[in-house]
């Protein structure tokens, strides 16, 4: 018996308390991908990138409503048109906000930190207006509804099962466009050394922006990830900012498996000890634990290595 359980009780809570966990390690894998492609790879710190997530959730919000009023027959579907959408518009909004904004502040991070700062509550206010302060919620689909049942006291939810898929196809994804593919050669170089790569005919102004957008595309398909779990407010962003920031810098800035072990190590822990503890005592120690092992280590768990 330990803590008025016994080993098989301890077992079955521990494996629900895993599931948990992952699902909410999928929430903050998809979050900390896009904050880590423009933290990491461009070194701007994005304090609207909650935001971002909230309107991808948005965006699956009104795509519900639309799939129900005018295509109620195609409603099973309308997730995965969802998240296409949520990636599309978080994007775009992120290139216009990188070109009329973040492209003035480049290499000045206490300025960029104060303006996404501001953009944030700009947004949330823009949130509050159209949508109301009051939580909203989506519709999912009848297959997506209910739970595996592994074992007499073991349940998996199949929509936390889909969030898992859709998290390991987009971080796959993200891997491929950045260490396999021209473009990410691209982002790199300009990261590493911006002078140069403009002088060998890379267009940096373009890298910039596509890169930003997609970061804030990411965090749109987190939103949507987000709305199969939670329900959405104007200020549900900012739940999730720190402990994203936390996960990037925990994984190492410019490491995306650090980024993945990172958040898989942060959600397991918090996972297991909310069910255990009261959900913010779960979240100081997680913090304290993580600051701990930041001031012996404080390049993070994953450094990539380059050449001096």
């Amino acid at each position: 018996m330990l803590a008025g359980y016994s080993l098989g009780e301890l077992g079955s809570i521990m494996a629900m308390q895993g599931f948990a966990g992952l699902i909410l390690f999928s929430v903050f894998v998809l979050m900390a991908l896009g904050l880590a492609v423009i933290f990491g790879q461009m070194g701007v710190i994005n304090m609207a990138h909650g935001e971002f997530m909230i309107l991808g959730a948005y965006v699956t919000f009104l795509t519900s409503k639309l799939f129900t009023t005018y295509l109620p027959q195609a409603f099973g579907v309308y997730f995965f048109v969802a998240v296409v959408l949520a990636f599309i518009v978080a994007g775009a909004l992120g290139m216009l906000v990188e070109w009329a904004l973040i492209r003035r502040l480049y290499k000045r991070p206490l300025d960029t930190l104060l303006a996404t700062w501001g953009l944030s509550l700009i947004l949330q206010q823009v949130y509050r207006s159209i949508f109301g302060a009051r939580e909203v919620g989506v519709d999912q689909p009848d297959w997506m509804m209910g739970a595996m049942n592994i074992t007499n006291s073991i349940q998996i939810p199949i929509n936390g099962l889909i969030v898992m898929v859709l998290t390991t196809f987009i971080a796959i994804g993200v891997y491929l466009l950045i260490f396999r593919m021209g473009w990410g050669k691209q982002v790199r170089a300009v990261m590493a050394n911006r002078a140069m790569a403009g002088a060998v005919g890379i267009d940096t102004e373009r890298v910039d922006r596509i890169t930003f957008g997609l970061g804030c595309g990411i965090a749109g398909i987190a939103g949507s990830a987000f709305t199969m779990i939670g329900s959405t407010s104007p200020t549900a962003g900012q739940l999730y900012i720190v402990d994203t920031f936390l996960i990037v810098v925990f994984g190492g800035a410019a490491s995306l498996a650090g980024t993945i072990a990172s958040a898989f190590a942060i959600s397991q822990a918090r996972s297991t000890l909310e069910f255990f503890l009261s959900g913010s005592m779960a979240q100081v120690i997680v913090l304290l634990a993580v600051i701990a092992i930041l001031m012996i280590r404080p390049q993070g768990l994953f450094v990539l290595k380059v050449r001096r």
